[in-house]
């Protein structure tokens, strides 16, 4: 049996440097904590990889919808300026694959023409996707049937 080791500092923090120093170990004892440890260490890692890309997923869908926005309210665009715009972010981001989808609507969600809508009118730009479909889900902690949404109004101009 290992006695403590003896610590060359005086007073009362070495009591407690004393009581962290185990006086004896079992064999076997490390593989037994790493067996109880490393679960928990491992959900941890795969859902903050999983949270954090789905924070970037939203990031880019936000940004999709505000450069959609702001080419729509261009007193010159067309829809296919939108969908463009919303389409070089999204082929930036890596997102291509997503089968996200672009809709344009005033605030009261009516489809809007953006070539036709008058100068003030609020053009709401949103973009959207199912995480199933674009998703890293190494433990399924989101569920795939969640809808990552982008969403920006601006007024046009005029």
């Amino acid at each position: 049996m290992r006695q403590n080791l003896k610590i060359g500092c005086q007073g009362l923090g070495s009591r407690m440097i004393q009581a962290f120093i185990p006086r004896h170990r079992r064999p076997g004892s490390s593989v037994l904590d790493m067996a109880l440890v490393l679960p928990i260490l491992l959900a941890l890692s795969f859902g903050t990889v999983e949270f954090g890309y789905y924070l970037f997923v939203k990031h880019n869908m936000q940004a999709a919808a505000r450069e959609g926005a702001r080419a729509a309210i261009v007193p010159s665009a067309v829809t296919s300026d939108v969908t463009s715009a919303v389409a070089n972010v999204m082929s930036a981001a890596g997102l291509t694959g997503s089968g996200y989808t672009t809709t344009i609507t005033d605030t009261s969600g009516n489809a809007i023409n953006v070539s036709t809508a008058a100068a003030g009118t609020a053009i709401k730009v949103t973009v959207q996707c199912t995480w199933g479909t674009v998703g890293v889900r190494p433990l399924g902690v989101i569920s795939s049937t969640k809808v990552v949404v982008g969403t920006t109004v601006m007024r046009k101009e005029g």
